[in-house]
């Protein structure tokens, strides 16, 4: 069984990053989680995640003030939808956090 966790920074200031988590076994990815955080108002908020939890690969888009969004992704692999997040953090992060401080400016 591999394990791997790691930190990687975006964008040029220190507010903005995303964490990856990661067991393989034989190979295959088992359980994953990767996410959005950004640094808001004195405190990390998780922003977006794809991850493993309830068993099966998924996106959660995590908002201020109303529940979360999840994305089933059927058919695809744990490391594929782990790839996937990983380049859509890198994409689209900061839409991410526009979208997210809209929403606490109400």
């Amino acid at each position: 069984m591999g394990e791997k966790s790691f930190v990687v920074p975006l964008g040029d200031s220190d507010c903005d990053r995303y964490r990856l988590y990661c067991v393989t076994e034989r190979g295959q990815v088992t359980i994953f989680r990767v996410q959005y955080e950004a640094f808001i108002d004195g405190e990390w908020r998780p922003i977006v995640r794809y991850d493993t939890a309830h068993g099966f690969p998924h996106r959660d888009l995590l908002h201020y003030n109303r529940p979360e969004e999840k994305t089933e992704y059927p058919g695809r692999s744990n490391a594929e939808v782990l790839t996937l997040g990983q380049e859509d953090i890198k994409r689209n992060w900061q839409t991410y956090r526009a979208q997210y401080e809209e929403e606490m400016a109400g």
